[in-house]
């Protein structure tokens, strides 16, 4: 009987070892809710977007004793995308946040099942990833950053009444920067502009690329382009060497050099992609949380640019506008 006792006593030790074992092994079997944000590079935007959805979900009450908020970051190369999300999958995290178009195809590529909410796809519908933006019928969600190129027109009217060529640099496989530039050529041929393009493929295309347009243009316009976005610094020098203004599709974008925007303010978007989110981890069924759009549009003009190329800011656009540089 003894000896009985013994075998079970043993057995019992083994399997409560086991079991702390694969707990210690399994974060998630500890009840933290794990999140996960990726990102396919870095620069200004992109980073805004990341850093604003983590404080606003401290602020919802996710913080180290509850959650943990995985970070993946694929550092311009594309390639390493699927391998991220596949990794995130085996985790069996909680919920996706990809950020970008290409980031949220492979991630919607990798999983039909876990929640994805994503951050800045101008056109979710043509990327794919939604039937319409009230019909989510997959496991993706998201916030588009959808650009109003021609209020973006409209303020170059204004501010540069005599330009009559525009320049338009972007990198035509990004799908968010070719729907943009597509309404771009049709505001210019209907309203009386020619237009230029430069297209690029990577960062270090950019300099060649619209120095070689420059001479020709008055003005530049790139939508919320993530590779011109992680060249800036190089494209605001071309902009102050040639004497023309860049109007850019994000608000980040005039702060790292740009001239000005009717833009995305990516703090808002961020915002609504971790409230989002929120609903989604509480409960509520992506079914009901349909795709959204920025709440309110950003409209910034970076006055050193401005002063630097000898452009007047009308005392009306100063009183509604917010100044930077």
């Amino acid at each position: 009987m003894k000896r009985f006792v013994s075998v079970l006593l043993a057995m019992a030790l083994t399997l409560v070892c086991a079991l702390a074992a694969v707990s210690c092994g399994n974060s998630s079997s500890s009840g933290k809710t794990k999140i996960a944000i990726v990102q396919p590079m870095d620069h200004t935007s992109l980073n805004q977007i990341r850093d604003t959805i983590i404080s606003t979900l401290k602020d919802l009450g996710y913080d180290d004793s509850n959650s943990e908020i995985i970070l993946k970051n694929a550092s311009n190369d594309a390639s390493l995308l699927p391998s991220i999300f596949s990794s995130l999958v085996s985790e069996n995290v909680d919920i996706i946040i990809p950020i970008g178009t290409s980031a949220a195809q492979v991630a919607a590529s990798q999983t039909d099942t876990i929640p994805i909410v994503f951050a800045a796809v101008s056109d979710p519908v043509a990327a794919g990833l939604v039937t319409a933006f009230d019909v989510t019928d997959k496991n993706i969600t998201g916030v588009s950053d959808a650009v109003d190129v021609e209020s973006i027109f409209a303020l170059a009217k204004e501010l540069t009444p005599d330009a009559k060529t525009v320049g338009l640099v972007y990198n035509a496989s990004e799908i968010n920067s070719s729907v943009k530039i597509d309404r771009a050529k049709a505001y210019c041929d209907a309203n009386g502009l020619s237009y230029k393009e430069a297209t690029v493929t990577g960062t270090a295309d950019v300099q060649q690329a619209v120095t070689s347009i420059a001479s020709d243009v008055d003005i530049f316009f790139t939508p919320d382009d993530n590779t011109v976005a992680s060249a800036m610094n190089v494209y605001a020098g071309v902009q102050l060497e040639f004497g023309k203004p860049i109007y850019c599709g994000a608000d980040s974008m005039v702060k790292d050099g740009g001239f000005a925007t009717v833009g995305i303010d990516y703090d808002v978007l961020a915002k609504q992609v971790a409230e989002m989110a929120d609903r989604i981890l509480k409960g509520a069924k992506v079914a009901d949380v349909h795709v959204e759009q920025v709440a309110n549009p950003a409209k910034i003009i970076n006055k050193t640019t401005a002063d630097t190329l000898g452009i007047t800011i009308p005392d009306s656009l100063l009183s509604t506008f917010t100044i930077v540089g």
